[in-house]
């Protein structure tokens, strides 16, 4: 069964690749159309005095946003499991954690308090697509997702498992703490 999980998860993010030179062909979202055209390095480790995105690499932060919506669409519906890592259950900072190995062969830390003393600080007002956005739900807990765009966010909710919101959502709003920006280019 774990084969065929494989099987099917590789064949649904070929498919896309093979065809996103035609993707007006295919009505396919504008976002896969870069998927194939992506080089990506070396696997590394995020620090707190990496470099990052460039404001001006509007091409590359079109290609962050591709690759993170590409990874969205196959953990799209998992759900929440406090602790959790894998498509049977994973949970906020263990998403970040596959998005940016999957998508950017970076690493992050495992926990959300890790995770938001990487980077360099990023006000709400200028997010780009790959910046690491982070809240606090209650005193003591943190919940983080990743700026994909338009006021959107990917995360793993504990309520609908891995999902997209706006930061523009009430609760969002209200419990919205901060944001970083990781170093995506080598």
């Amino acid at each position: 069964m774990p084969r065929l999980k494989k099987l099917i998860a590789a064949t649904l993010f070929i498919i896309p690749v093979i065809f996103s030179a035609n993707s007006f062909a295919f009505n396919m979202p504008k976002e896969f159309a870069s998927i194939a055209s992506q080089s990506l390095a070396k696997k590394d480790v995020f620090s707190e005095k990496g470099n990052y995105i460039k404001n001006d690499d509007h091409g590359n932060t079109n290609s962050i946003k591709s690759a993170i919506l590409a990874q969205f669409s196959n953990w799209k519906g998992t759900r929440y499991h406090l602790g959790g890592t894998t498509h049977q259950g994973v949970d906020c900072s263990a998403l970040m954690q596959h998005i940016f190995s999957d998508s950017f062969h970076k690493s992050l830390p495992r926990t959300t308090t890790q995770q938001i003393k990487n980077g360099q600080p990023v006000s709400k007002e200028k997010l780009e697509p790959g910046d690491l956005v982070f809240f606090r739900t209650s005193p003591g807990m943190r919940h983080v997702g990743v700026y994909v765009g338009d006021n959107q966010f990917v995360h793993a909710s504990s309520s609908v498992g891995v999902t997209m919101s706006s930061l523009a959502n009430r609760y969002w709003v209200e419990h919205y703490e901060t944001a970083r920006r990781l170093n995506m280019v080598g």
